[in-house]
């Protein structure tokens, strides 16, 4: 049974409430949202289910992905940061199922800006990455 949130009486904008929801395609939904015009918007904390066992756990706006979260695909992919619109904007680190790693700014979607790549055998690269290119990394020596 969906909870509701804020002062009983007050009149400060849509109601933000708690519950789960199956969507007709499967996926499940349990977290904040609100209803508009007989539809459930997504708004708030929310982790989200698909029928491909991908999850995405954190803040919803409006309906899309929008704040801060963590996406883990059913490959064993993660991305943890910032997300606008449903996709990766701002700071955040996507792993590969291979365990090498990228922790730095994403546009879009795409590794863009100052970052570090960790490879397979935990070496760390940083420097400037534009999408699929990384020009002039420099390798960090680590000295134990």
């Amino acid at each position: 049974m969906p909870e509701k949130k804020g002062k009983k009486g007050e009149d400060a904008g849509p109601v933000i409430m708690n519950g789960m929801f199956v969507f007709p395609n499967g996926d499940k939904y349990e977290g904040e949202y609100m209803q508009q015009d007989g539809s459930i918007i997504r708004t708030g904390q929310g982790r989200h289910v698909t029928t491909d066992g991908s999850v995405y756990e954190g803040e919803w706006s409006e309906d899309k992905m929008s704040g801060q979260g963590m996406l883990t695909h059913h490959s064993g992919a993660k991305y943890t940061g910032e997300f606008v619109n449903n996709q990766f904007q701002g700071r955040g680190v996507y792993t590969w199922p291979n365990g090498s790693s990228y922790e730095g700014d994403f546009v879009e979607n795409k590794l863009e800006g100052t970052g570090n790549f960790t490879d397979t055998d935990q070496q760390i690269w940083t420097g400037q990455f534009r999408y699929k290119a990384a020009p002039g990394l420099h390798f960090q020596l680590r000295l134990e």
